[in-house]
């Protein structure tokens, strides 16, 4: 089993994130915390798509495993 198969560690923090009230915000707090959610959704998409690309320049090179 490779690491990417394995599941998310319990308490990570996205898990976190998903389990906090929000209702303690304001409009501006959320917007705030949106804006940052946003610029951490691209850079993880950032961050998978070059280990996509790593990934298949690896397969091109040595052949991709059965």
């Amino acid at each position: 089993m490779q690491d990417e198969d394995l599941p998310r560690p319990r308490g990570d923090a996205a898990e976190k994130l998903a389990s906090e009230d929000l209702a303690p915000l304001s409009q501006d707090e959320l917007a705030t915390r949106i804006d940052l959610l946003r610029a951490e959704i691209a850079r993880v998409e950032t961050h998978r798509d070059m280990a996509a690309a790593h990934r298949k320049a690896a397969d091109a090179l040595f052949g991709k495993p059965a």
